[in-house]
Formats: structure tokens, sequence, C-alpha cells
């Protein structure tokens, strides 16, 4: 396994086996199976090109109301409880005894992408971001914390981890494109992303 930072965020490269990813993957698919995959509308009224669920005390939702952390999916029943996988990712990487309290899950098919956007619905930014990416690869696209300016890119594979803390907690990040058939994780190809959120 290889660490790489860049622009303050440490990109675990390779940090979960094939093995792993696929306990990970399990505990996704219950997830889905309980709270199924819905593809939010943004407050403009577009419909995201990713399609996403999620696990913990809290989900995170958009509509024309705006960006925020709900309680319970749009069908109205509670989110299902973080994977042990996941959790057990966040204990490996950060130390820290709390937990998150969202498991952000984005599904991304070969056309799916997510224009540059900071992770600011949360009430406490001293609190990690830690995003796991499963599947086929997406190119991650980093900035600063003001919009517009110089980027750098990498290329996030199956199994990667990267942890958004510190002077890069608010800094401006998102996926371009994905490289379709590049995994053979899942059956019908895509990309999953998991991101852990202390969100109270």
């Amino acid at each position: 396994m290889t660490v790489l930072r860049l622009r303050g965020f440490e990109i675990h490269k390779g940090l979960l086996d094939r093995a792993e990813q696929l306990v990970l993957l399990d505990g996704v698919r219950a997830v889905v199976k309980a709270a199924p995959f819905f593809r939010p509308v943004t407050p403009g009224g577009q419909k995201m090109s990713v399609r996403m669920t999620s696990a913990g005390k809290y989900g995170w939702y958009s509509d024309a109301e705006g960006y925020r952390y709900a309680p319970t999916h749009p069908n109205g029943t509670p989110w299902p409880a973080i994977p042990d996988a996941a959790l057990a990712i966040w204990d490996r990487l950060t130390g820290l005894e709390r937990h998150p309290e969202c498991c952000l899950i984005n599904y991304y098919d070969s056309d799916a992408r997510m224009g540059m956007h900071q992770d600011r619905d949360e009430a406490d930014f001293r609190w990690p971001v830690v995003s796991v990416s499963l599947g086929d690869e997406g190119l991650f696209r980093i900035g600063g914390q003001k919009r517009g300016g110089k980027t750098d890119s990498i290329w996030l594979q199956s199994g990667d981890v990267v942890v958004m803390g510190g002077e890069a907690r608010l800094h401006h990040h998102g996926i371009d494109r994905i490289r379709a058939g590049s995994s053979k994780l899942l059956p019908k190809g895509g990309r999953i992303n998991l991101t852990l959120r202390v969100v109270e």
C-alpha cells in the first residue's frame, strides 16, 4: 500500500485487498436492500447523475429545499446501520473514538459525474471525512477552499481510501469521469463510493 498526499488529502492506494472489498460490498448490498438507491434533485431542480443512499443515524439528502442530513430515507424508513466493515476502515485510518453518524453511498454508472463541491453540511469541520472507492476507477479532482483556480487530479481505483481532514477538510473536490470496465468487482460495472461523516 502507498500513501499519497495531494493538497492535504491522504490517499491510501490499495488499502483494501479484494477480499476486504468483497466483505464491504456485501455490507453495501445489505444497506441498499433496506434503503434502495434514489436519484436526488438539486435545489435548482436538476436530477443528479449519481444514485445514492445512506446508512447510520442520518442520510444525506437534497431536494428543492436544499442540501441537508435527514433521519429517514425518502420512503420514510430509518436508515440501516453503517456496515461494520466501513466502521473498521474509519477506526484503522483515523484512530478516533468518535464514530461517524452517516455513511453516504453513491453509485456512479459510466456516465455519472460529481461536480466540484465542499462537504460542509456537518456541524463541526474538525472531524475528517473518509471516502472509500469500490469498482470502476473514478477521476478525482481536487481544488482549494475557494471555487475556481488550479486543480489536481488522480485516478481512484477499487480499494483506495481517501482521508479529507485538517486544512483539506473544506477543499473543493469532485469526480470528472468513470473509466468503465476498469474493475470486475461489480458484476454490472460502475463505481461505488462510501463517505463516512461525523454529522453532529
